[in-house]
């Protein structure tokens, strides 16, 4: 909702002169509306409200919890209580009985809820919201973790993310509920991605195995707790493998070809691995393309698997230290390590990886824009290296040349286009946008 700008007519300008000459001074100016705090969120279920959830709101500044009560947070008829998460910026409404089914519901946030200087609202914020049929009764569960399971060579200064399949109470996400066994650290809830961080206070110790876990103690925006307790380890480093390999394990499943919009397909491209769509529900050309495991039109799995790509790339996109490349990789030899590139990248002709005998060996290249490569042109693996260890992030989209042979795992947020004739040893993960094969070979990466 647009924050509605206050003007001065020519009367309130002669008041302000006369004050001013009775008083000597004038009353403080108000706040401008653009400095008001406001409402930049709202917090529904997005299947239709279950009859049980709480709705809530996310501010766009620190609010004075005494200010966010059952006076400033109103949902029309209907009686409730109010909570006020201070970390996380998060204004909940709980209703005292079930609402009605099938049925829509207007709510307001009144300028009576102020932030923490004392500005209020630069007007009143009203949403409504339609509850569906039934009462929410399922657990919530985990999509995805930032961290693959039993990885090794973790930074000493990973922070932890675990990603739900929905929204959750935010204050059920603590460092008593969500934490790394014998770490202390802060956690912080986004309802953007569902996701809850957990930042260690310190540094961690090198080499040495640390436990994540999450604990029944979460629940959801119905109350509704984790089902079963949930943890997984990790290692830090250093090591020899140097980084440690992207989170997409063991979310991602099956996957070799995912997409976010829709995924096209024409001639006989063959997928070694799952296919698989969310939240789109397109996917055309399989037949005549073929895929050796199941085709996933918006389901649960096509969902999860793109809360994994997520945390991938989040992971890929996070590692820092990197080494800075730019323009064209085409006649360079890389060894294991993180390649950073401010925009987009090129592979005009011959790219080699080396492991140098390491065949845990990661190569992850972060790219901040497009990457493109040339017609015929090659990702080449040496002395060991594994194309299920390469990781390229792209910030954009990425095209494959025609009859190119290109190796690695590619998580794109918007889209990927492979020409006519590649031959991909890895996956094409689009977080957002479409996939298009062309008579394609994809030879997709199992996890372990």
């Amino acid at each position: 909702m647009p924050i509605r700008f206050l003007s001065k007519g020519s009367i309130t300008l002669l008041a302000a002169l006369f004050l001013v000459s009775c008083n000597g001074a004038s009353n403080p100016p108000a706040m401008p509306a653009s400095q008001a705090p406001a409402v930049s969120m709202v917090v529904p279920q997005t299947s239709g409200t279950g009859t049980n959830r709480e709705i809530a709101v996310v501010f766009s500044k620190p609010m004075d919890p005494a200010t966010i009560n059952t006076n400033t947070f109103v949902v029309a008829g209907v009686a409730g209580t109010v909570t006020y998460d201070a970390v996380n910026m998060i204004a909940a409404f709980k209703s005292v009985a079930d609402y009605a089914a099938n049925t829509s519901y207007n709510a307001t946030i009144t300028t009576g809820a102020k932030d923490t200087t004392g500005t209020p609202l630069a007007s009143a914020f009203n949403f409504s919201f339609t509850t569906r049929a039934t009462e929410d009764k399922s657990p919530p569960d985990i999509f995805a973790v930032n961290v693959a399971a039993g990885a090794i060579c973790i930074p000493l200064d990973q922070k932890i993310t675990v990603v739900f399949d929905e929204q959750m109470d935010s204050l059920s996400i603590n460092s008593n509920t969500v934490l790394v066994q014998g770490v202390a650290g802060a956690v912080t809830y986004d309802v953007m991605s569902q996701s809850a961080t957990f930042t260690p206070s310190a540094s961690l110790a090198a080499n040495t195995t640390y436990t994540i876990m999450v604990t029944t103690g979460v629940t959801d925006m119905a109350g509704v707790h984790l089902a079963t307790p949930f943890s997984q380890t990790f290692s830090t480093g250093p090591c020899q493998s140097g980084v440690s390999i992207v989170a997409l394990c063991p979310f991602i499943g099956g996957f070799s070809v995912l997409a976010g919009s829709t995924i096209t397909n024409t001639g006989s491209t063959t997928v070694s691995g799952d296919v698989g769509v969310s939240p789109g529900t397109a996917v055309t050309g399989f037949p005549p393309g073929t895929a050796t495991g199941t085709i996933h039109k918006a389901d649960s799995a096509a969902a999860q698997a793109q809360a994994a790509l997520t945390a991938g790339y989040m992971d890929a996109a996070g590692r820092s230290g990197g080494t800075s490349v730019s323009g064209d990789l085409v006649g360079k030899t890389l060894t294991a390590g993180v390649y950073t590139s401010t925009s987009s990248l090129a592979e005009s002709g011959d790219v080699t990886l080396d492991a140098q005998g390491n065949p845990a060996a990661v190569f992850i290249f972060q790219i901040g824009s497009t990457l493109t490569t040339g017609s015929g042109s090659h990702v080449i693996l040496a002395n060991g290296a594994s194309a299920c260890n390469v990781f390229w992030q792209v910030g954009s989209s990425a095209t494959l040349g025609t009859n190119s042979i290109f190796k690695g795992n590619i998580m794109a947020l918007t889209s990927i286009t492979i020409t006519t004739g590649v031959n991909l040893e890895g996956r094409a993960l689009a977080r957002n946008g479409a996939v298009t094969l062309d008579t394609d070979v994809i030879t997709g990466c199992t996890c372990p």
